[in-house]
């Protein structure tokens, strides 16, 4: 057993992030293991750039209210002990409400190369406007 009594929060990286968001690691992926959790938080308007993941993707909402929007203009608002699974290869983004924090508990199992996740373009203004319309 490991106890991990303490991890760093590190700030999102700008070329797959929009607005300020903050990591802390739960598990990074170590062979053969291939978990990769982390606790995100997203201040008010910021979200992820585009992407998708190999392997498909788990998030846990801890706290506030964020958005999940998909290719197709589909939108879920989500809230507080809510849980979103984005299935493999489906190319989608999550972030905060324009007026709300959001938090979550992201989770993705890796394949063969690392975690599996592929970073795409960001989600532009008109985008995320409409997700704030659309959401439900």
């Amino acid at each position: 057993m490991e106890h991990i009594t303490e991890t760093s929060t590190l700030k999102a990286p700008a070329e797959r992030f929009a607005g300020d968001v903050y990591l802390d690691m739960i598990e990074a992926p170590t062979a053969p293991a291939r978990l990769a959790a982390a606790l995100v938080r997203f201040t008010p308007g910021a979200r992820t750039n585009w992407h998708s993941h190999a392997n498909g993707q788990t998030l846990y909402i801890t706290d506030g209210v964020g958005l999940v929007g998909t290719r197709d203009g589909g939108v879920v608002r989500v809230h507080a002990g809510q849980t979103v699974k984005c299935p493999a290869g489906e190319e989608h983004w999550h972030g905060a409400t324009d007026t709300t924090l959001m938090a979550h508990i992201a989770m993705v199992v890796g394949d063969a190369d690392g975690d599996g996740t592929t970073w795409l373009e960001p989600v532009t203004d008109d985008q995320y406007a409409h997700a704030l319309d659309a959401g439900d």
